[in-house]
């Protein structure tokens, strides 16, 4: 029997690729390039075209109004390395055995015991990377990897040929000026600014790769997480931003079970975050538009979880529609901002409202790419391409989601399932079920668990069906738990 990765090298011709560009012919169509944008903790609503009236982020409204922009998309997983794992490999995070951040939070005194979980993307799983470059393709990485404590699991062993700034940490060492103290990225001048750097070097590989290849170049920002360091250019405009703000009569934060949710973005330092980030996709952008490559060289854009509205104090930012933030199985932590930009495919300005998530993209690339799809690897995402080209729905029953550990956001174990418009919440600390309806209810401040047990045990059948089907790993009680006074 093959194993999955010598399983790559064996033609899997499930479905033809749709080709990109002007050069449509099966067979014959140049292989388009990939640039794929990831950017950590970044919130649904922290983009102007997806609702921000407080940060600018002119760059990535273009790039919206230039290609599709994807209102239901998610994250698989609330925090970011099970997330990036599920990219990488078209798996959900449950498959790849990676269901926490690496190394996670360990709390004291749980009153359930989270399941142990790996503390790296094994070697045995195929990436995106290695697929492509096994047919032809330059791999390039720059910034947040967090897939592994060892160097044996960073991006070189895992597909990429050049590795810029990515190892086992979560958050730059050094903060994101230089010097980075980062062991794979040299440091800069002093004072540097990392976001610069990381796009400086995708810049730099785009400009000297090996023109006769197509190339995927993966960069994945550190920014937006913490620390919290200022970008100076932007501060004066979005401290004069807040002191102009009507203070409307309404509260800063609510109650979240056991913390608190931010309810507006009023916070210029990590304003200024955003919009540095914004200014570097542009200049992505343009370097596309001047090298000749913009034709035929497809854009994803998208965030690993939610924004970090919520904490035992408020959180960041603010994910307003949607409720609570990183960390939640609530539409805040997972709901995820999606760009696709395919020449060819995309209709400029166009938007999907169908539920879509991290796995999608391997799949998707494989398709764009005219290699074919390789579902015994990418065994949980769809391509989406037919939903791009024709507004296709996706086969797919629902979207699931298994965060069986505690997080610094004060969420405790639990699950969600996503079935069309409905939504139900499964919290294990409290035995407690929520169901919400999305359509009329984005926000899930209308639990209808009570009002329609009906579709409530439907979804949470399905739920522990799926769980058991995919051998999830549950939490245990704690038997020295001690319930505080």
């Amino acid at each position: 029997m093959l194993n999955r990765r010598q399983f790559v090298s064996v033609a899997a011709g499930a479905i033809a690729g749709f080709s990109v560009g002007s050069l449509a012919k099966a067979g014959t169509a140049k292989k388009p390039n990939f640039l794929f944008v990831l950017v950590d903790d970044l919130g649904w609503a922290d983009l102007r075209c997806f609702g921000s009236t407080f940060y600018d982020t002119p760059n990535l409204d273009r790039l919206a109004k230039s290609g599709m922009k994807f209102t239901d998309a998610y994250a698989a997983c609330p925090v970011c390395s099970p997330t990036r794992a599920a990219i990488m490999t078209g798996r959900h995070p449950v498959r790849v055995d990676i269901t926490d951040w690496i190394r996670g939070n360990r709390p004291r005194n749980p009153k359930l015991i989270a399941p142990q979980d790996r503390d790296e993307l094994a070697l045995e799983e195929v990436t995106i990377a290695e697929v492509l470059k096994d047919n032809g393709y330059q791999t390039f990485f720059a910034g947040k990897w967090h897939l592994g404590e060892n160097e044996k699991y960073w991006p070189l062993a895992q597909g990429f040929e050049i590795n810029k700034g990515g190892f086992r940490r979560g958050s730059p060492p050094g903060g994101y000026y230089s010097p980075y103290k980062n062991p794979v990225l040299e440091d800069g001048p002093k004072g540097e600014y990392l976001p610069d750097r990381l796009t400086d070097e995708t810049i730099k590989f785009m400009k000297t790769r090996d023109k006769t290849k197509p190339f995927l170049a993966y960069l994945a920002f550190y920014t937006v997480h913490t620390p919290i360091q200022t970008a100076p250019r932007h501060l004066e405009k979005y401290k004069k931003r807040l002191a102009d703000m009507p203070q409307e009569d309404m509260a800063n934060v609510v109650a979240e079970h056991k913390g608190k949710t931010k309810l507006w973005q009023d916070r210029p330092d990590y304003a200024t975050m955003v919009q540095a980030m914004d200014d570097n996709v542009g200049r992505l952008m343009d370097t596309l538009e001047n090298l000749g490559l913009d034709d035929n060289t497809i854009v994803i854009f998208t965030s690993d979880n939610g924004g970090l509205a919520t904490l035992r104090g408020p959180g960041l930012t603010s994910n307003a529609p949607l409720r609570s933030g990183k960390g939640w199985c609530y539409e805040g932590g997972i709901r995820v901002p999606l760009i696709i930009r395919a020449p060819g495919l995309t209709k400029a300005g166009s938007e999907s409202k169908e539920p879509v998530v991290s796995m999608d993209y391997f799949p998707t690339m494989l398709d764009m790419a005219g290699i074919g799809l390789k579902p015994k690897l990418h065994a949980d995402g769809h391509s989406l391409v037919p939903v791009i080209k024709k507004g296709a729905k996706l086969n797919r029953d629902a979207i699931y989601w298994h965060y069986p550990h505690y997080h610094g956001s004060t969420w405790t174990p639990g699950a969600a399932i996503r079935a069309r418009d409905w939504k139900l919440i499964e919290f294990y600390e409290e035995k407690k079920i929520e169901l919400y309806n999305l359509k009329e209810d984005i926000g899930e401040k209308n639990d209808l668990a009570k009002k329609n047990p009906k579709k409530a045990k439907q979804m949470y059948e399905m739920l522990k069906a799926w769980q058991k089907e995919i051998g999830a790993k549950m939490p245990k009680p704690n038997p020295n738990y001690k319930p505080k006074p």
